[in-house]
């Protein structure tokens, strides 16, 4: 299967530093133009099937691609929202403990065994297609990290390695029944500039 992975486009909460998580959010108009230039930049994959995020601000960046897919289906998941920060949702990122973070949040344990079960049940239903994820930063880090074969204690040497995995970026993978799967494009965003 080739898997396209793609995170929303710049939001108004993203501009304001906060932690967005489960909450809706609402694209900036630099996020649209964003998810514009990401749609273009896909207008010639053959996809098969989009899965986004059910969340509005990953929906509105598949609806974006999903015109030049017309009979693509867009399918909404649950299983790729954003982590679940619970009572730190909507405070401030920079006024967060990241180390301890509170019982009623998402870990990374948890969050990835998600992406897991997920990516699973989509490549049993897809094995020979090209996928699309629309998703969110954590959860889409938090792919990676599996595709790559890391445990979910690692996703902070991922930091390292990518940065952050940034506002409409591209990735793409091939994913293998044997869990060898390939990277064949990490955290691009030329098609932004």
């Amino acid at each position: 299967m080739k898997l396209i992975l793609t995170r929303h486009g710049e939001t108004v909460g993203n501009l304001k530093g906060i932690v967005q998580g489960r909450l809706q959010g609402k694209l900036s108009e630099k996020g649209i133009e964003q998810a514009k230039k990401t749609a273009l930049r896909l207008k010639d994959e053959k996809i098969d099937a989009i899965y986004s995020s059910d969340l509005k601000r990953a929906a509105d960046t598949a609806k974006e691609i999903a015109k030049y897919h017309p009979d693509t289906p867009l399918v909404y998941a649950e299983e790729l929202r954003e982590m679940d920060y619970g009572s730190l949702t909507g405070k401030k990122i920079s006024e967060i403990d990241w180390k301890n973070l509170p019982r009623d949040a998402e870990d990374n344990i948890k969050m990835q065994d998600r992406m897991k079960r997920f990516l699973d049940k989509i490549y049993k239903k897809h094995p020979e297609d090209t996928i699309l994820f629309v998703s969110h930063g954590r959860v889409g880090a938090s792919l990676i990290n599996l595709i790559m074969g890391k445990s979910p204690k690692e996703i902070h040497e991922l930091k390292k390695l990518l940065g952050k995995l940034y506002n409409a970026s591209i990735s793409i993978f091939e994913i293998r029944e044997d869990k060898k799967h390939n990277i064949i494009l990490l955290n691009c965003v030329k098609h932004l500039e």
